[in-house]
């Protein structure tokens, strides 16, 4: 994942993490999968909060800017840590953690760029999983997409993945509507909110951690709509086509944490309101996750659509959005 430092972090807490400390214990016991829970990044986003507010000088250290130290001397500030701030450590495991990795938008905005050019119609953007909706407000950003510039010139979040294949069609979007939903949705004004967003993004990836802090000034002016809730109820209330729109239902990097019942309350639904979809009001199903196949295959950008009902797979890539492989023509 091009992150060295992450790397090594995690190789020092497989030592260090036992059953001395509750945190320890916790995620030496922990009853889900680690990895679809994603365990090491509760427990690193943790560690970069308390670095990131100078409560754990020891990790300064450790941290970039710091040369990358040798891992003996990661286990034993780690050691120390943990067993300093164990308490506080404890939150970070509760819940999966919320990156709303802007570099997706990369991925996420081709596929738009596809359906408005194919369509014609402005877009109705719905999206699950949404966090605090940094990806909700796609079309505030600059793009350069296999050569195309796209997006809105000057922004100060420029989107850039490495591109390989043929270029995406180039169209212009026009949003109509714009609305997320997730189970704790995220405040963009709220200093804590934007405090722990940081946290789990990586600290030696300079690039992202200088990107997400300008998405997250810009939220911040004009805070996208995002509604708490189960991500099957909202879309079975809120998703319908409507004439003279392209409907969308979005989501990168989340359906993995939905429960299976949900997943498949989501598909049932728009598969039921695609019979309803039109030319005049087509229904998409845009989907940025990962491929078969599990844990190390390339993230998957597919594309369903209704009234056609077809299925296509757009592109594939990194799953923080930093290299794009595009098929679609």
């Amino acid at each position: 994942m091009n992150s060295p430092f992450m790397e090594r972090l995690c190789r020092a807490l497989d030592t260090v993490l036992d059953e001395r400390t509750e945190v320890g214990r916790r995620v030496l016991e922990w009853p889900g999968d680690p990895h679809t829970d994603a365990m090491p990044m509760r427990v690193t986003g943790g560690l970069n909060a308390l670095r990131r507010t100078g409560r754990a000088p020891g990790l300064t250290s450790l941290y970039p800017p710091a040369p990358l130290a040798p891992l003996p001397e990661f286990e034993q500030v780690l050691s120390s840590v943990l067993g300093e701030f164990d308490q506080d450590l404890l939150p970070w495991l509760d819940g999966p953690p919320q990156t709303n990795e802007t570099g997706r938008a990369g991925a996420l905005f081709p596929g738009l760029m596809l359906i408005a050019a194919r369509t014609g119609l402005p877009l109705r953007l719905f999206e699950l999983g949404a966090s605090a909706g940094l990806n909700l407000r796609l079309d505030d950003y600059a793009y350069r997409l296999g050569g195309i510039e796209a997006g809105r010139t000057g922004s100060p979040v420029r989107i850039e993945p490495q591109w390989s294949g043929s270029p995406p069609l180039s169209a212009s979007l026009e949003v109509a509507e714009r609305r997320g939903v997730d189970m704790a949705p995220l405040d963009v004004t709220d200093p804590d909110v934007r405090e722990r967003l940081m946290a789990f993004c990586w600290p030696d990836q300079s690039d992202r951690v200088t990107r997400l802090e300008a998405a997250l000034d810009l939220a911040a002016k004009d805070p996208p709509p995002i509604d708490k809730g189960d991500a099957a109820d909202w879309t079975e209330r809120m998703v319908e086509p409507r004439s003279g729109t392209a409907t969308v239902v979005f989501h990168s990097i989340a359906f993995q944490y939905f429960p299976e019942e949900t997943k498949r309350r989501i598909e049932d639904h728009l598969h039921r309101r695609g019979t309803a979809a039109s030319a005049d009001a087509p229904l998409f199903w845009l989907q940025y996750e990962a491929g078969p196949g599990g844990p190390g295959q390339p993230t998957r950008l597919g594309l369903r659509s209704w009234p056609e009902g077809g299925e296509e797979h757009l592109a594939e890539g990194h799953p923080h959005g930093t290299d794009l492989h595009w098929h679609a023509d």
